[in-house]
């Protein structure tokens, strides 16, 4: 079983544009992302996938991988779907380019779940964590997930998912991490699936698998992360990695 990982890399991000190249801790947040997931010893190969000169010469210089995007893309699931589409593999994990935190345990949980799986019911796996501050659970810009008896996923959503009409009932709430691991052909046919509805209101790529019918392990993990969406969050990383 060949496996890779393929960081998808955009510059223009909308919170907070240029953040995959600020600095942190003497080299670039994309850069220390690409290092750790090497570190990892996980994968066959690492690439940064990216539609950026600026962040392909930024891995390129310092002796790392990286494919240019040969068109616009919507998400980060496109644009490793056109980068994999020719390439000899089995399962492509994505490990998010501002993310430089990688970490291990929770990535070799994600690569068991398809070494577990020898009759491939499993189109693809990807990250959970318990969280129990209201603030985060009704934050519209952490994605919430609800799962089946068997961690596979039922729906995604931006808003509190399930909703507490009843305050008393044991539920738990859990943040979806973007981080998936992807059989090959589970990825080149999203990438040739139009968007539906539920994606386009909700912004979330992986509700276009489950609207298809697509199979999602979900695997809990405790580990929270520092994912660098704002100015804030990257504050928050200089100072962890120091």
């Amino acid at each position: 079983m060949k496996i890779i990982s393929m960081i998808p890399a955009r510059y223009s991000a909308s919170r907070f544009p240029g953040k995959l190249m600020q600095d942190l801790g003497g080299k670039t947040v994309i850069l220390r992302t690409y290092e750790a997931t090497v570190e990892t010893q996980l994968f066959d190969d690492v690439f940064v996938v990216t539609d950026s000169e600026i962040i392909f010469n930024e891995i390129v210089k310092n002796g790392g991988k990286a494919i240019m995007s040969k068109k616009e893309h919507e998400c980060g699931s496109d644009r490793i779907a056109e980068a994999v589409a020719d390439l000899d593999i089995d399962i492509v994990v994505n490990v998010q380019g501002d993310e430089p935190f990688t970490e291990v345990t929770s990535l070799k949980k994600l690569i068991e779940v398809f070494k577990e799986d020898p009759d491939k019911q499993i189109d693809l796996a990807s990250l959970m964590v318990h969280i129990t501050d209201p603030e985060e659970i009704n934050n519209p810009n952490t994605v919430k997930v609800i799962v089946d008896n068997f961690n596979f996923a039922l729906y995604f959503s931006r808003s509190p998912i399930p909703y507490p009409r009843d305050t008393n009932a044991p539920v738990k709430y859990y943040k979806h991490k973007g981080v998936y691991a992807f059989r090959k052909e589970a990825i080149l046919d999203f990438y040739r699936l139009p968007m539906k509805p539920l994606e386009a209101s909700e912004k979330i790529e992986c509700i276009r698998y489950l609207e298809y019918g697509k199979r999602i392990k979900m695997v809990e993990t405790d580990v929270q992360g520092v994912e660098i969406d704002t100015p804030e969050d990257l504050e928050r990383a200089k100072k962890l990695w120091k």
